[in-house]
């Protein structure tokens, strides 16, 4: 069973996709803010991290940037949510170094096949020695 990370600031919007990943058979973690999202992302090591962009504390592209900049994150495939569709901000989030682009309104069965896509190119994970 794969384990995501959501990173969502709205707790009804959270809590509901959190409840539909988890009938689709994923793990779910899930933070409220950057700050949370980068605390739990290092504890527990996601297979995927699904990332809003507008968030308090610390916002989901400076997030983004701390989690690749840690060695124990940085491999993390990251799916951006956002209710931003500009161009621009796409292309700064593909930068930033996610591996696919949502906006909302989710639609869950395109989501669960970007997890998927995301999770597919990810590297096998490799048993640490803490």
């Amino acid at each position: 069973m794969s384990k995501l990370l959501l990173a969502e600031d709205d707790e009804f919007s959270r809590d509901m996709l959190v409840r539909r990943l988890e009938r689709q058979g994923f793990e779910m973690l899930s933070a409220a803010d950057g700050r949370e999202t980068l605390l739990v992302a290092r504890q527990h090591r996601p297979d995927l991290i699904l990332l809003d962009l507008d968030m308090p504390v610390m916002d989901g592209r400076a997030a983004m940037r701390a989690l690749r900049s840690d060695p124990k994150t940085f491999r993390i495939p990251i799916i951006v949510l956002t209710a931003h569709a500009d161009p621009d901000d796409v292309a700064e989030a593909r930068l930033a170094g996610c591996c696919a682009y949502e906006t909302k309104p989710i639609v869950l069965r395109r989501l669960v096949e970007r997890i998927e896509e995301g999770l597919k190119g990810q590297p096998a994970r490799e048993k640490e020695q803490e």
